[in-house]
């Protein structure tokens, strides 16, 4: 056996204990506590218990945009192992909830009205499902929501903002306003202190310190959760110690002082680095399909076209084109974007080729089928369970598959092109990742063009790199094996139309 053969067994043996422990450690995620599933008027909710013991203080935990419950759940759990009812839901729109989200995303009367008064009708179950006390969390874009909703409904105890922004903050309201923030999210920390300091104009707010008098509703405090971002901050020991200890002064129950915190983030990383790591060994094992390799072979001179081209026309051309298409948060646009790219790119690389020949001789089509078939189905087996499973909702509701569908005729525009662009004897070194950083480049020129439709997409760009760098390891590793393009840009094209189709939020047309 080769030594390149005994470091895949190698990687691959090591792959396989950390997924092994990763999921012994996500099975006692659910120690200490008990769930149940309900609904409130089509809303998908799920309730949190203490194995013992009567019901405390309900709090509703809210999701952000493109989120689902399945988020939420190191607050649901860390609050339920202390006493508390815990309710996560999921918003109209998102998840797995059957309601589109009604009303424009841009008005305050249209889908923030619609996402408050769905709230009120959870929070009045969540109550009842409790001891009759009330406190509300949520997470970015649910900030604005639980505000307003805790501004109307004198029950609502206490307030706990994670990465927030809501121009609803007023210097009374909400009742005992909490705002925990990643120590990475430079923006929304100087929110977080500037709604703090309304409280009164003699105060220079400090993070860690309590201001204002919590048994008259009146207290407001800023938590920075060390080395966090948006989406990491969820997971933070210091979030969750920070959530629990604020509801505990305003419910006066007696401080936890070893309490018993979800701690699944770092499981859940290494389950999908074994995940990741698996997928090197493995892609070994794909047939080979074209040798010698095929692509477009484009060294440094003649590839800057292919790269740049796309990346001016595609926003220019979708300023004037009409995009506006299918019921789901700027999918559409997005949709239309990987499809003209991938077009624009691929008549640049023909007119470069100098030999004009982006034909290949005839491919053993019943390996490359099986080839990109093997390579889609690990996406959905080792990507896809294990994120619906522990991370956020990543299986569509019926109604989504034609959203599918619809994404997947523009990635596969993108990805196909791009990988035949970016591949091939000759190729220049570090085309792949030149190739994604002017796609993102183009992504942000177009916001720029139409922030107030297109502003959604900054949220999701940070997503768009990770998946950009985990899925460009595995094209680059099926590439080696298959020396062919088809194969990794079929599996990547699934897999960011999956990906789109089933988080954004779907919309009433």
């Amino acid at each position: 056996m080769s030594r390149l053969a005994w470091q895949r067994w190698a990687v691959g043996g090591a792959a396989l204990i950390a997924i092994g422990m990763a999921l012994v450690d996500l099975q006692e995620t659910g120690r200490g506590i008990r769930t149940e599933t309900t609904s409130a008027d089509g809303t998908p909710m799920t309730v949190y218990r203490p194995l013992t013991g009567g019901p405390g203080p309900a709090v509703l935990i809210a999701h952000g945009f493109a989120g689902s419950q399945q988020l939420m759940q190191p607050f649901a759990v860390t609050l339920a192992r202390q006493g508390y009812t815990a309710v996560t839901f999921d918003f109209a729109g998102h998840g797995r909830n059957p309601n589109p989200l009604t009303g424009s995303i841009t008005r305050e009367d249209g889908a923030t009205r619609t996402l408050v008064n769905e709230t009120a009708r959870v929070a009045a179950l969540a109550k009842a499902l409790g001891d009759g006390r009330l406190a509300l969390l949520g997470h970015s874009m649910a900030t604005d929501i639980i505000v307003r909703h805790a501004q109307r409904d004198p029950a609502v105890a206490a307030t706990v903002a994670v990465s927030m922004f809501s121009p609803a903050v007023t210097a009374t309201t909400p009742r005992n306003l909490l705002v925990i923030v990643g120590a990475w999210e430079g923006g929304l920390k100087a929110e977080a202190l500037r709604v703090t300091g309304l409280v009164s104009a003699a105060v220079v707010p400090v993070p860690g310190v309590t201001y204002g008098d919590i048994a008259a509703g009146g207290a407001r405090r800023v938590a920075i959760s060390p080395h966090t971002e948006h989406i990491s901050v969820l997971y933070s020991a210091t979030s969750l110690r920070e959530a629990l200890a604020w509801l505990d002064m305003t419910f006066g129950r007696p401080p936890a002082t070893a309490p018993d915190l979800d701690g699944r983030g770092p499981a859940i990383l290494l389950l999908l680095a074994g995940v990741v790591l698996l997928a090197w060994p493995l892609a070994a094992l794909l047939p080979v399909v074209a040798a010698p390799p095929a692509g477009a072979g484009l060294g440094w001179q003649r590839i800057w076209l292919p790269i740049l081209a796309p990346a001016i026309v595609t926003p220019l051309v979708l300023r004037l084109a009409p995009t506006n298409f299918l019921p789901v948060i700027v999918g559409d646009y997005l949709a239309m974007h990987f499809a003209v790219y991938g077009l624009t790119t691929a008549l640049a690389t023909a007119v470069v080729r100098s030999d004009h020949s982006l034909s290949r001789p005839a491919l053993p089509v019943r390996r490359l089928a099986i080839a990109a078939g093997a390579a889609i189905a690990f996406g959905f087996i080792a990507i896809v369970w294990p994120i619906d499973s522990y991370v956020t909702s990543f299986v569509p509701h019926a109604s989504r598959l034609v959203l599918f569908l619809a994404m997947l005729a523009g990635t596969l525009c993108f990805f196909l092109s791009d990988e035949w662009l970016t591949r091939g004897v000759g190729a220049a070194r570090g085309a792949y990742a030149a190739s994604k950083l002017a796609f993102l480049a183009s992504l942000g020129l177009a916001v720029a063009l139409d922030f107030q439709r297109l502003f959604f997409l900054l949220i999701i760009i940070p997503v768009i790199v990770v998946y950009f760098a985990v899925y460009g390891l595995f094209s680059a590793w099926a590439y080696r094996a298959t020396g062919h393009p088809f194969v990794g840009g079929s599996a990547n094209a699934v897999a960011f139309a999956w990906a789109i189709a089933v988080t954004f939020p779907f919309l009433a047309r």
